[in-house]
């Protein structure tokens, strides 16, 4: 799992670019809708190990207005007046899950999570797809009736893999 992570006080260059990514992922959440869960650290500190299946009290709404101002987190829930607010310790992004960490400062052994309610991915079917290979790195599979084409970079040893079973 790669995050990109912050800490409160680490005077490290990199922390202020992953901060700067971490405020406009959380920004762009607007609208969205999104799962707020909450648990308690592992003796570890390791989020991996904690059960993040779906519990009674975990939260699914479409956030409002997500901002940071300083180290502080702030957002709205639908029928809800009030700006709800946490300031932060430390933030961990994964990019890949769409998913965000948060330590607040006020509880060191919890953690939140919060991330898409739903990642959906665009299904594209071809019909009788051609498939071949460009410049021993692009997987190309081409749909010509439908006028469709997908590319794929791959690495030189999957493409020689996949050479192997494709048909001539």
């Amino acid at each position: 799992m790669q995050f990109i992570t912050w800490h409160s006080g680490n005077s490290n260059p990199e922390m202020v670019e992953n901060f700067e990514t971490i405020r406009q992922w959380w920004r762009n959440l607007n609208g969205k809708e999104i799962i707020l869960r909450q648990r308690i650290l592992p003796g570890n500190g390791d989020v991996r190990e904690l059960d993040w299946e779906p519990q009674r009290f975990d939260e699914t709404f479409a956030i409002a207005n997500p901002d940071i101002r300083g180290i502080t987190l702030y957002w709205t829930k639908p029928g809800m007046p009030d700006e709800r607010n946490t300031t932060v310790r430390q933030l961990q992004l994964d990019p890949k899950r769409q998913q965000l960490y948060i330590y607040p400062q006020s509880q060191p052994t919890l953690v939140m999570q919060i991330g898409l309610a739903a990642l959906k991915y665009q299904t594209l079917t071809l019909q009788e797809p051609e498939i071949f290979v460009e410049d021993n790195q692009i997987l190309i599979f081409r749909d010509t009736t439908r006028l469709i084409e997908v590319k794929l970079k791959l690495d030189a040893q999957i493409i020689s893999s996949l050479k192997e079973q494709l048909p001539d």
